[in-house]
């Protein structure tokens, strides 16, 4: 009871000074011209964090540049909501002072807005999360203040153009430009935000070396040659004052200027000073981010004559659903085919954007069936069968977010992820079950009024089935959280679940470029995503986790298991997928891989090349191994190859964990005895007492050029007879020699990145700006 006072006191105290820090904050900003305002806070950005001068004492957390970086996006939202709405004064002025206090205030108002989650979070019960309903509300609200997971700006056309490509037609007819030209926009506004101010810096030094040649040149100063300049070459001119602008006066936020988009559009896209009247109306939460700030309805600005993008992040999250919003409020008649349009680009997304990934796939769209238990037709979205892997994808067209926030209606909050989480895994489970329901299970289209069968499925034939929920945008941290639904459990017992956005395909297509890497990180994610307790924070630090550790679901899995933990947070794994994409060349450096040997990546590459029926399993069962294990392996290969000098053929075993790998090297250009490669393979099931081998041939050069690879089904005898004396004769002697080479699957274990012990006192490490005591220390 006394816990729970204080908790209620908290939440009060803590709501109170997040509406007064707002009302002090709405006071400093609307006094300062905000092109200047907005100059100095972009220029925190390129100062040490140490050198700043504004992290108040006990603050010094905010000393690393992700840090920085989010603590200025949220001073950011606020500066975009004081000029929504307000008018904009008379008399306002520069002043340092006042700035540096506005940035010691945002930290405060942040660190309040963490304190208020905690509080009113704690106590929370039942609702769709179950017991696990107050550590949901608790991210929920803390994710509100933050942008919902990792996006990286040098894709923003990419998406742009995927999502808005089913509408050009009206985008043409609304705003004069198409799908692609959109797109366009808002890369370049992007990039104005991502590399604007060094560009800027580059365009103005270039300039001062200009005049300094020139002034040498006329044997003058550079302050008599100057205007002499100037005059001489305008053009020059105005890119050095527009230079000058983006340095020191938000001119990097200016999409007037840095994109061709159309003045309409960006009008749609924009507040006008004062025209806002929600968010800092009387009432509950008045001013502070609990309420829905306006760049999340509108992410731009009208400034003058000119539209700004003030924050680097809701341009993309805001952007999407207002510029849709504001093309139906224009062509309301739209609405229908928008919607039949909406559904047929995010059911095809899946197969579009993965396309090089899923080479040969069958794919069945807008698949139905007889629900054997409710006799209703039923349907689902996108089914694609590859080889032995089976992914059902049920897409959402909406917007994965509310803007409604978590602390005035957290039921809208649930309801959202009701719609996006639940109904596509309640689809999934339907159809699931009816693929269980019997040896085969016949599918239809529905062409022409009638149901048409296009396919007979057998669950038997997948060795992993994925079911896929699909949202347009990122639904972080949702995504990742929603396993912890009581409700929410693997398919068939043995199918977890999986959310993913069209945002996360774009990256995982050029990170996991080839079938073998992509469905392996599958199988991965899929286990994952089955293992309550293991909290990460969004696709990308799966994706992270998996190129650094490769099987560290299994390793997380171990330390559950062991009771070392009842709960993991994972924090900080997509640093590696994050930097991929932050260098300025980054199109043509290397995108992060495993490390992978490369006589394995040769055989690797040849089942990848020959795709026979099984390679899948092969390639699955090789990307297991762990870094010892794939070095041992890679030389195991190598080993053997270079005796194919003296024979046409050699062969051993790997075993250990899991299921067995008999693997059969013949020389190129000798035929395959496959009767005696079989019964090799029957004979290390019985050496091994293994219920199943994956069994692999591949035809290789003795110089080490793998001409083909493909897997075969081992048939392990039933029992002695006289047909099959042979093989457990050949199973004996096997058992004795150096054919079996024992092999754990994994040789690491899974270690979280080293950190300095944390003192009680001290700030958080998770950055919430609250002692580590009220935190992650209680």
């Amino acid at each position: 009871m006394y816990g729970e006072e204080n908790r209620k006191l908290a939440a009060t105290s803590s709501l109170k000074n997040m509406e007064v820090i707002a009302a002090e904050m709405r006071e400093l900003i609307v006094s300062i011209p905000p092109l200047d305002l907005l100059g100095y806070i972009y220029a925190q950005l390129l100062i040490e964090p140490k050198e700043t001068g504004y992290a108040p004492k006990g603050q010094q957390h905010l000393n690393s540049p992700s840090d920085l970086k989010n603590q200025t996006q949220f001073l950011l939202e606020y500066v975009h909501a004081v000029l929504a709405s307000d008018a904009e004064p008379v008399d306002m002025i520069f002043d340092e002072a006042r700035c540096n206090q506005l940035l010691e205030l945002g930290i405060k108002l942040r660190e309040q807005a963490i304190v208020f989650a905690m509080a009113t979070s704690a106590d929370a019960r039942g609702g769709i999360f179950g017991p696990s309903t107050a550590k949901i509300e608790f991210h929920a609200k803390s994710a509100w203040l933050t942008i919902r997971g990792n996006r990286y700006q040098v894709l923003e056309g990419e998406f742009y153009n995927y999502v808005l490509a089913p509408h050009n037609d009206v985008l043409e007819e609304v705003y004069g430009i198409g799908s692609a030209e959109v797109a366009e926009g808002f890369q370049e506004m992007a990039e104005s935000m991502r590399s604007g101010i060094l560009d800027a810096a580059t365009v103005a030094m270039e300039d001062c070396k200009a005049v300094q040649a020139f002034s040498l040149a006329q044997g003058k100063s550079m302050e008599d040659v100057v205007e002499v300049w100037e005059a001489s070459n305008p053009e020059h001119s105005k890119a050095v004052e527009e230079a000058i602008d983006d340095m020191f006066r938000g001119g990097v936020a200016n999409v007037s200027r840095h994109t061709k988009l159309p003045s309409t559009l960006l009008a749609d896209l924009s507040y006008r000073r004062g025209e806002d009247t929600e968010f800092f109306a009387a009432g509950d939460f008045v001013g502070t981010p609990y309420r829905t700030l306006p760049a999340r309805k509108k992410p731009l600005i009208q400034i003058g004559s000119d539209y700004y993008a003030l924050d680097f992040c809701f341009a993309r999250d805001a952007g999407y659903r207002a510029l849709l919003y504001n093309l139906l409020q224009r062509k309301p008649d739209y609405k229908k085919t928008f919607e039949e349009r909406q559904k047929a680009m995010s059911e095809a997304a899946f197969v579009d954007i993965l396309s090089a990934q899923l080479p040969g796939a069958t794919v069945l769209q807008e698949v139905y069936y007889k629900d054997p238990i409710s006799k209703q037709w039923s349907e689902n979205d996108t089914l694609i069968l590859i080889d032995d892997v089976l992914f059902l994808v049920e897409a959402k067209a909406g917007a994965a977010a509310t803007i409604a926030s978590p602390a005035l209606d957290f039921d809208r909050h649930a309801q959202s992820v009701q719609d996006l989480f639940l109904k596509a895994y309640k689809q999934c489970e339907r159809f699931f079950n009816y693929l269980n329901s019997a040896d085969e299970v016949p599918l239809y289209h529905f062409v022409a009024g009638k149901y048409q069968k296009c396919a007979n499925v057998r669950c038997a034939d997948y060795r992993v089935m994925v079911p896929v929920g699909l949202t347009v945008e990122s639904f972080s941290p949702f995504s990742t959280y929603c396993k912890e639904l009581p409700q929410v459990g693997p398919l068939l017992g043995k199918h977890a679940f999986v959310s993913l956005s069209i945002d996360d395909l774009f990256v995982l297509k050029r990170l996991l470029p080839t079938p073998g890497e992509f469905i392996h990180y599958m199988e991965v994610r899929q286990n994952l995503a089955g293992m309550k307790g293991v909290r990460l924070y969004d696709e990308f630090d799966h994706l992270g986790g998996y190129l650094m550790q490769n099987r560290f679901d299994l390793d997380l899995d171990r330390m559950l298991g062991a009771g070392k933990a009842n709960m993991l947070f994972l924090d900080g794994m997509s640093d590696i997928v994050d930097k991929a994409f932050e260098g300025m060349n980054w199109k043509n450096e290397s995108f992060p891989t495993q490390d992978i040997p490369e006589e394995m990546r040769k055989l690797l590459g040849a089942l990848d090349a020959t795709r026979y029926p099984g390679w899948l399993e092969a390639e699955s069962h090789i990307r297991d191994l762990g870094e010892g294990g794939r070095n041992n392996f890679a030389k195991m290969l190598c080993d053997f190859r270079q005796t194919l000098e003296q024979h046409p053929f050699c062969y051993f075993t790997l075993y250990g964990e899991g299921e067995p790998l008999f693997v059969w090297l013949q020389k190129s250009g000798h035929q395959i005895d496959w009767p005696q490669v079989n019964d090799k393979a029957s004979a290390v099931a019985l050496a091994t007492k293994a219920s199943k081998v994956v069994g692999l041939v591949a035809e290789v050069e003795v110089d080490g050029v793998y001409r083909r690879a493909e897997a075969f089904e081992v048939r392990i005898p039933a029992g002695k007879t006289g047909g099959n004396t042979h093989i457990y004769e050949d199973a004996m002697r096997m058992a004795r020699s150096d054919r079996l080479i024992k092999l754990n699957r994994s040789t690491e274990t899974f270690s979280p990145v080293k950190r300095k012990k944390v003192g009680r006192n001290s700030p958080c490490p998770c950055g919430s700006g609250v002692k580590y005591k009220k935190c992650h220390g209680r």
